[in-house]
């Protein structure tokens, strides 16, 4: 829920508070980066000590990063507040995934709640837009982020009486080492990526992306060698895995970048206001929550090899759609593209997690669970990152160079009709080659899983 809401008050947020074209990406990724960062360690942590206690600790930082957020008055401390958001979030999913497994041992009545527990990410998409919408019009940009403080309250009071003390049996050290190579990793190359994209090459972009590499290769190295890893590679040597890992991961790229792309286009340049553009979501969200709860019965008729496949090909159809989009007129091949695309998302968020818990014994799911997870939000930081990076490049290559985004070009007072037209085609030179590149990278791993995958996968 705030995630997508926080996209469609981007447009409010960037002329409050006037970040530069980074500073909006890290508004935007930081909440990511830090949860992927950090879930396969709460992930180990929760097996290993219990998985109520640390949510509700998680819970009580993420609602206390969100009352920071709200109020926040420069990119700078909103961009720490989302990062603190994202210190609580960490230990929120993969701990959920965790407890969900265990409440049903049984594989198909597994499947069908883990659809379920996915569905309320969809369902959250669908109602923060239309909650964010109806506020933004009363109130500043900040309450996209309290409207998240009674779900906080209400679960710290739930939760107790609801759930149970989880832990595993088996007990080992968490590697800071390890935790520390992936966090510094993560961030170095992606903040590389980000600032090639803003303000071109330079050493110092370089030097940051080659560091972030050598960690991440560090950190993959490590896992094979201590005793308690925070990431159990020999997982990755079973196909079906592996697939399903690398679907959860590029099917976010894809939706958190067309979702972020989007409601600058809704908005700046085809003018609709925030309410609007928040019910014109409405359609895919609905399609995307009624697939996951039933991504189950569907994996029983096709099987998973089908229903991984499939992901890929509808979605890359759907983000296809965007590319008949133009600055006057698109609203059709926008809601159709969420709604095709959202068959894939939705076949990705349920099948991706089933697969991961089943993999391992219960008393790992939390681990297990929390690979899954970290695909799903690094995918989400990395998509507005690259896809992102990629429509904000060729803004500045096409743009009229008044400023770097097209919110900061249009908020200059007295600008020509020519020079407005100018900076709307930029972003869509941007958002047609971000999508379209998203569209062949998602139809060529599609028909490689074909390929790949053994005709007949266990279910």
């Amino acid at each position: 829920m705030d995630g997508s809401v926080l996209y469609l008050a981007m447009p409010h947020l960037t002329s409050s508070i006037t970040p530069t074209a980074d500073q909006a990406l890290w508004i935007l990724d930081i909440y990511g980066f830090v949860v992927g960062s950090l879930l396969i360690t709460f992930g180990n942590i929760g097996d290993r000590f219990g998985r109520l206690k640390l949510v509700m600790g998680g819970a009580t930082i993420f609602g206390i990063g969100s009352l920071g957020a709200a109020f926040s008055t420069t990119p700078e401390a909103l961009i720490g507040f989302r990062a603190l958001m994202g210190l609580g979030g960490a230990t929120l999913l993969p701990s959920g995934l965790a407890i969900v497994s265990a409440l049903f041992p049984n594989p198909r009545e597994r499947a069908q709640a883990i659809g379920i527990f996915a569905a309320t990410f969809a369902t959250g998409f669908a109602i923060g837009p239309v909650l964010g919408g109806l506020l933004l019009r009363s109130f500043e940009w900040g309450v996209v982020f309290l409207i998240n403080v009674p779900v906080v309250i209400a679960f710290l009071i739930a939760a107790p009486i609801l759930l149970r003390e989880v832990r595993s049996t088996h007990y080992g050290r968490i590697d800071l080492a390890s935790l520390v190579l992936s966090f510094a990793g993560i961030l170095l190359f992606t903040y590389s990526i980000k600032m090639a994209a803003a303000y071109g090459f330079s050493w110092g972009q370089s030097i940051s992306g080659m560091i972030g590499i050598v960690a991440l290769f560090w950190f993959i190295g490590r896992q094979r060698k201590i005793e308690y890893p925070l990431m159990d590679l020999g997982l990755f040597q079973d196909r079906v895995f592996a697939i399903a890992i690398l679907t959860g991961l590029l099917s976010l790229v894809v939706w958190s970048a067309a979702g972020y792309l989007a409601g600058i286009y809704l908005q700046t340049v085809l003018g609709y206001d925030v309410l609007t553009a928040s019910l014109l979501t409405l359609p895919g969200a609905a399609v995307l929550t009624a697939t996951c709860i039933l991504t189950s019965r569907v994996v029983e008729r096709i099987g998973r090899k089908a229903a991984l496949v499939a992901v890929y090909l509808v979605i890359s159809l759907g983000v296809g759609l965007f590319l008949f989009t133009d600055r006057e007129t698109g609203v059709f091949f926008y809601v159709a593209s969420t709604i095709i695309a959202g068959i894939g998302y939705g076949l990705s968020f349920s099948l991706v997690a089933e697969i991961a818990v089943s993999a391992v014994p219960s008393e790992r799911a939390g681990a297990a669970g929390a690979i899954a997870e970290t695909s799903n939000e690094l995918g989400n930081a990395l998509g507005i990152s690259l896809l992102g990076s990629v429509a904000a490049l060729c803004f500045r290559l096409f743009g009229p160079e008044v400023a770097s985004t097209l919110d900061e070009t249009l908020d200059y007072p007295a600008l020509s009709a020519e020079t407005i037209i100018v900076a709307k085609d930029a972003f869509m030179t941007g958002l047609h080659v971000a999508m379209g590149i998203a569209s062949v990278v998602m139809l060529a791993v599609g028909i490689i899983a074909l390929l790949w995958l053994p005709k007949r996968l266990p279910e």
